[in-house]
């Protein structure tokens, strides 16, 4: 047992757990990217069911709550069983959920299998945002999610090619796409070791000593919490509602829509890159670079006389977009000490994914009181703008040694 924790403790992370985290911290992404385009002739298939015109969207989102539900208590294992483990054998639950409505033809018996997936996704998004923080300093950290970021959009334009290609073979031939879990099995159980603890860590990096234990920071997990919450209820807003947006200004057709989201859309690159160049900055200071840029889109978008007003608004909330989950994840991880990291980045998923969840109701309500989406996007972009004020002042409050509430969050 011994001999085993020397060996971990010897290990430098390298190119091989890094490209393997990306990978495998992809695999999620592909539960939602991956079925857009097949919904079509999946309600096709199913069009005697009266349930199908609402069952089929709903089984898109539907691992996302599983995430939010399961995360935490993923989170509590992480921390009590360790990480590596648990991420093997998620993934290969992965595979396997996500594969089997290949085998199915009961809609009722593939909606399970998508919860059941989310479960599996709660475990790997858990894993791998902690495995972020224990084999990495800052700059380590900034540099594999900024990495992460920029591969995201070319991983997922990937991943919808295929789709649509399996999806022309057969109604259900783009849950083979999941098969990609396998080999990522075998990445992860080559190059990922268990990490023994913080203090081997830091010892590693240079980093002074802290004490072996420490209480349960929860005063910034409550923090980290209710930050990811707003944020991934700002984040979807576009993702969710983008399309109805467009239809106010005039953009009726789908491949119009296309066209004139393709370029702003790759501005989810820049998001990633200014979260690099401003990695020298304190992680509050980024979080309100983020809020401004992705409240300030949102808040043109429900401005815009006119589309082409709506794509420069598009312009500046991917590239906040692009800033979104790397900042999130890279500030949380400052907050975590290691005996508490996967309960902490547990908490961090199940509020990222929750926020995913609420965002349309929340959405839907300012439609409502404003009689049209883009006043629901203007709500939803000044309280990001507000959200970036109260980070700048955080920051300026550190910077002068401010309350122990402010240190909390910043």
């Amino acid at each position: 047992m011994n001999t085993e924790t020397q060996d971990t403790s010897a290990r430098r992370p390298g190119i091989g757990q890094g490209l393997t985290v990306i990978i495998a911290g992809f695999l999620p992404i592909l539960a939602i990217v991956s079925l857009f385009p097949a919904v079509p002739s999946i309600i096709d298939h199913f069009s005697t069911e009266p349930t199908a015109a609402w069952k089929v969207p709903a089984m898109v989102s539907a691992p996302g709550l599983t995430i939010a539900i399961f995360a935490l208590f993923a989170g509590i294992l992480v921390d009590r069983f360790g990480r590596r483990k648990l991420l093997l054998g998620a993934t290969l639950l992965f595979g396997v959920f996500g594969a089997a409505p290949f085998f199915l033809d009961d809609l009722n018996a593939i909606y399970a299998s998508r919860l059941l997936l989310g479960v599996a996704e709660a475990a790997i998004l858990t894993t791998m945002n902690t495995l972020i923080g224990d084999y990495w300093d800052e700059k380590g950290r900034r540099n594999w999610l900024t990495l992460q970021g920029l591969a995201g959009p070319f991983l997922a334009s990937g991943v919808i090619l295929a789709s649509g290609f399996l999806t022309g073979l057969r109604w259900n031939g783009i849950f083979l796409i999941y098969l990609i879990a396998f080999p990522t099995f075998l990445a992860a159980a080559k190059f990922l070791y268990e990490p023994s603890s913080d203090a081997t860590a830091r010892k590693m990096l240079g980093i002074g000593a802290e004490p072996a234990r420490s209480p349960f920071p929860a005063a910034s997990v409550a923090a980290i919490g209710a930050v990811t919450l707003f944020a991934s209820a700002l984040y979807y807003v576009f993702i969710i509602n983008g399309g109805m947006a467009f239809r106010e200004v005039g953009i009726q057709s789908s491949q119009d829509l296309g066209k004139l989201t393709f370029i702003p859309s790759l501005f989810v690159m820049v998001g990633s890159a200014i979260f690099w160049a401003t990695g020298r900055a304190r992680p509050v200071v980024q979080l309100g670079i983020f809020l401004a840029l992705i409240g300030g889109g949102l808040a043109t978008i429900g401005l815009a006389p006119d589309w082409r007003w709506m794509v420069a608004g598009l312009v500046v909330q991917q590239t906040g977009a692009g800033m979104a989950v790397p900042t999130l994840i890279a500030w949380a991880q400052t907050r975590l000490p290691f005996e508490h990291r996967g309960r902490g980045m547990g908490v961090w998923t199940a509020c990222f994914f929750f926020g995913q969840f609420s965002s349309p109701f929340l959405v839907s309500m300012f439609r409502v009181q404003t009689g049209a989406m883009q006043g629901a996007f203007l709500i939803m972009g000044v309280a990001g703008i507000v959200g970036a004020v109260v980070a700048v002042l955080i920051a300026a409050k550190r910077r002068d040694g401010g309350s122990p509430a402010a240190a909390a969050v910043a």
